[in-house]
C-alpha cells in the first residue's frame, strides 16, 4: 500500500468579472422589456410578471459580490441573457481543455514535475463540453502525458470524488500520480433570466496534483481518509442531454434544460447530510474537533458553509478556520472547495490537519481529510 499526497494545485481564472451592480442593471432591463411585451398576460393573471433584482438582495441571499466568467457581452445583454462564445473547430484545443490545461500546469510546477511524472488524468466537473470523446483524453493530449485519462460528473461533489478515485488508485499501486481536473463553466448552464438564481454561478479551473508520498521532493497533505456518498434527489436538476431532440418538446426553451434548484428544500435537507458526513468521518478516523486546524468547504452559499463549519466545530468558526473565496467567485461548483484550498493552505505547519468538502446535486458530498507534511 502506497500513501497518496496533494502536492500542487492550480486555479484558472477567466479574465473577464460581472459584479452585482452590472448583474443588476442586465437582470432589471430584460425584466422590464419582459414585463412591457407581456402586459396584458400579465394585467389578465395568465402569466407573472418579472420582479426587480437588486444588489443587497443578492448579497442576502448568497455573499456573492462578484464573479468571474468566460465571456460576459451575451449574459448583459438583456436581449440574449446567456453565455456567447466563438465557433471553435475540432482541431483546436476546447475550452474546457484550455482552461484545464493551466490549472494543470500550475499545479504541476509547484509540485516541481512534469508530464513527464503523471500516469492519469480526471476531468471531474459539474458539465462536460460533450459527450466524447472524453475532455479528460484531450488535456492528456495537451500536456503530452502517457497513460489514461476519463471524464467524471458527480455536480458540485466531482472534485473530492476525483479526489478519492486518484487517492484509490494510488494506494493500491495501480498508478504512481494522477491530476484531477475540474473545469467548470457554469456561466453556460445557468438561467440568467431567473432573479431566483442568476447571480449564483462563475466559471473557473482548478487541478489538484496527486502523488505517493514517498516521492515528493518537498512540503505536501497527506491524504488521510476520503469519504463519498450519493443520495438520490429531483431538488437540484437540468434536464438537458443528448435524448431532448428525441422528445416532442425538445427545441423548445424549456426552462428545465438549465440549472434548477428547490433552494429551500436543498438547504433544508443538504445540510444535515453533509454535516453529519462529515462528523461521522471524523469520529471514524478518530479526528477531533479540536484537531481540525482549516475548514475548505463548498463555496455554495455564505449561510450554509457558516452553519455546517458552527456543527462540525462545535462553534462559530474563528477567522481563517473556514476561508470563504464565495465573494469573489460566486459558487463555481466542483471547483470552489479547490479554490479554498489552494489560495488558503500554505501557513499550515507540519502535522496540521484539515478536511476538503464539497456537495450539491445527486444529492452527493465528499470529504478528504489531510495532514500537512513539512
Amino acid at each position: 500500500m502506497h500513501t497518496p499526497a496533494i502536492t500542487g494545485t492550480g486555479v484558472f481564472t477567466p479574465q473577464n468579472t460581472i459584479s452585482n451592480a452590472e448583474l443588476v442593471v442586465a437582470f432589471n432591463a430584460y425584466a422590464d422589456k419582459f414585463n412591457a411585451t407581456h402586459k396584458d398576460q400579465i394585467a389578465a393573471g395568465e402569466i407573472q410578471g418579472k420582479p426587480h433584482s437588486s444588489e443587497d438582495f443578492i448579497f442576502k441571499a448568497s455573499g456573492i459580490e462578484q464573479r468571474y466568467v468566460v465571456d460576459k457581452e451575451g449574459i448583459l445583454n438583456p436581449d440574449v441573457m446567456h453565455l456567447t462564445l466563438p465557433q471553435r473547430s475540432d482541431d483546436d484545443p476546447s475550452l474546457m481543455a484550455e482552461m484545464a490545461l493551466d490549472a494543470a500546469q500550475k499545479a504541476l510546477a509547484q509540485a516541481g514535475k512534469t508530464a513527464a511524472d503523471i500516469d492519469a488524468v480526471i476531468c471531474a466537473a459539474s458539465n462536460l463540453e460533450r459527450a466524447y470523446p472524453a475532455v479528460a483524453i484531450e488535456i492528456q493530449d495537451l500536456l503530452g502525458i502517457n497513460g489514461f485519462a476519463f471524464d467524471m460528473n458527480v455536480a458540485c461533489s466531482s472534485a473530492t470524488f476525483g479526489i478519492q478515485a486518484a487517492a484509490d488508485m494510488i494506494r493500491s499501486g495501480s498508478i504512481k500520480s494522477a491530476l484531477v481536473v475540474n473545469p467548470e463553466i457554469c456561466s453556460a448552464h445557468l438561467e440568467w433570466r431567473d432573479r431566483d438564481c442568476h447571480f449564483i454561478f462563475g466559471d473557473v479551473a482548478t487541478a489538484t496534483l496527486i502523488e505517493r508520498a514517498e516521492n515528493t521532493s518537498g512540503p505536501y497533505f497527506e491524504i488521510k481518509s476520503t469519504r463519498c456518498a450519493t443520495d438520490f434527489s429531483n431538488n437540484i436538476r437540468n434536464n438537458n442531454g443528448f435524448l431532448r431532440r428525441s422528445r416532442p418538446d425538445g427545441t423548445a426553451d424549456r426552462r428545465d434544460m438549465q440549472f434548477m434548484q428547490n433552494g429551500r428544500k436543498v438547504f433544508k435537507e443538504v445540510l444535515p447530510m453533509v454535516s453529519t458526513h462529515i462528523a461521522d468521518h471524523m469520529s471514524d478516523e478518530g479526528v477531533q474537533a479540536s484537531d481540525l486546524k482549516r475548514l475548505w468547504l463548498h463555496q455554495a452559499n455564505k449561510s450554509m458553509n457558516e452553519f455546517i463549519g458552527k456543527k462540525v466545530l462545535g462553534r462559530s468558526p474563528e477567522a481563517g478556520e473556514q476561508p470563504n473565496i464565495l465573494q469573489d467567485y460566486a459558487n463555481t461548483s466542483s471547483a470552489g472547495s479547490i479554490i479554498a484550498f489552494s489560495k488558503y493552505s500554505d501557513d499550515l505547519i507540519d502535522g496540521d490537519v484539515g478536511l476538503i468538502c464539497s456537495f450539491g446535486a445527486g444529492y452527493s458530498v465528499g470529504s478528504v481529510i489531510v495532514e500537512r507534511h513539512d
